[in-house]
């Protein structure tokens, strides 16, 4: 039976039906980052989004109680944290795909959360299908083209929103099909995006309102662990990781935007492994006790990212206004 199993595992590494075996410590060059990936390769298109279908549903509404922003979870002092990625770009420009990151973190076989952005998942789109099909990673939603929801008209946020769970529902049925052309299982990729990162971490009161209508959990962070221009100093993963608690939610980004996040991830990892730290996703993080909560989206403090609201165009995306 291990004979016969061995060569089933085999024959579905071939088809690329399965991950590299639990992580396995080995290189699987599909994953390697290529010239496409790059920040600024791929062109910008500024095309709508596609138009929601039958696929791009959304989970049942949130009660009132769980509206807000979670920063962390209370898992009763288990050192359990969350990795957490945003992969994004604006309206009028694209960024890349940090395959080092996704690489390293599925040779250590480490899971992590990805918050991507509707119009970067279009960019990408062949990258989010690989990804769709890795059980260790799941995808949240980061809006179409990281609008600003602390700004945005009403109208607006709920584009950003349905955007992207269309561009996602379009790249999930691309997926199974994949799957079901080469052979493969079908993967288990959820039916919708049930978590939400707010761009810039901005919010307003209405557009928490409006996340919970559409049964998304507002998921931010309580350690914002790049910290500047060189992320791949060890003095940065030292900072990150003594603010680590149990129950974290960490932010990073996988989009090649700041620069040196891969050396970040290695470094805050190992230092975190050191603690006694193990990770889960963001999901499995919420069912472990009772999410911390707060009506304000911000990095460190309240009000430190009011700062941009005018930098990225009138609303967020980069655009200049009509």
């Amino acid at each position: 039976m291990r004979f016969s199993a061995c060569l089933v595992a085999a024959w579905m590494m071939v088809l690329g039906c399965a991950p590299d075996p639990a992580g396995a410590g080995q290189e699987d060059t599909s994953w390697s980052l290529t010239a496409s990936d790059g920040k600024g390769v791929l062109p910008n298109d500024p095309s709508p989004p596609p138009d929601p279908g039958a696929g791009a549903g959304f989970p049942p509404a949130l009660p009132a109680s769980a509206q807000g922003t979670i920063r962390s979870v209370d898992t009763g002092g288990e050192k359990a944290v969350a990795l957490t990625f945003d992969m994004c770009e604006l309206a009028v420009s694209t960024t890349g795909c940090d395959m080092e990151i996704l690489s390293y973190l599925r040779q250590k076989g480490v899971p992590a959360t990805l918050f991507m952005g509707g119009k970067w998942m279009r960019t990408h789109a062949g990258r989010v299908v690989q990804i769709m099909r890795e059980p260790l990673f799941e995808i949240g939603s980061h809006a179409w083209t990281h609008g600003n929801f602390g700004i945005m008209a009403e109208e607006a946020m709920r584009g950003q929103i349905e955007g992207a769970q269309a561009q996602y529902a379009v790249l999930r049925e691309r997926a199974l099909r994949e799957a079901a052309e080469q052979g493969c299982p079908p993967p288990e990729i959820p039916a919708c995006m049930g978590l939400f990162r707010l761009p810039y971490g901005r919010c307003s009161e209405r557009s928490l309102e409006v996340l919970a209508e559409y049964g998304l959990r507002v998921i931010q962070w309580d350690v914002a662990a790049e910290g500047g221009k060189d992320n791949a100093s060890p003095a940065v993963a030292r900072a990150a990781a003594h603010m680590v608690r149990p129950g974290s939610i960490i932010l990073m980004h996988a989009n090649l935007v700041p620069k040196g996040t891969a050396a970040l991830v290695r470094s805050l990892v190992e230092d975190l492994e050191a603690q006694g730290y193990r990770f889960v996703k963001v999901s499995g993080l919420l069912g472990m006790g009772e999410p911390r909560l707060a009506r304000e989206g911000y990095f460190s403090r309240p009000g430190d990212n009011l700062s941009l609201d005018m930098r990225f165009g009138f609303d967020g995306t980069g655009r200049k206004r009509p």
